[in-house]
């Protein structure tokens, strides 16, 4: 059962800071980071869907978008997170 479901705009900003090469990379972390510290789980337990890694990765790898609007569900028995792009 979902314990918690949320819809987040997390902001990737910061991307812009990182090397052009590392940039889509970089933004599925900053992406697990914040669903992580939102939800209360750990990194290593917040599963993204490949819908959400397909809309980072869809201009490349040099220009992900500046911000994604995401929806969160926490499983409260595994402890674990997942990140699916919202209908």
């Amino acid at each position: 059962m979902a314990e918690k479901e949320m819809i987040y705009n997390i902001p990737l900003r910061k991307v812009k800071f990182v090397s052009r090469k590392r940039r889509a990379n970089y933004a599925i972390k900053l992406i697990r980071l914040f669903v992580a510290r939102h939800m209360k789980v750990p990194m290593e337990n917040v599963w993204i869907d490949n819908r959400v890694n397909a809309e980072i990765w869809k201009r490349g790898i040099e220009k992900p978008p500046s911000k994604i609007t995401v929806k969160a569900i926490k499983f409260e028995e595994e402890n674990t997170a997942e990140v699916l792009m919202p209908e």
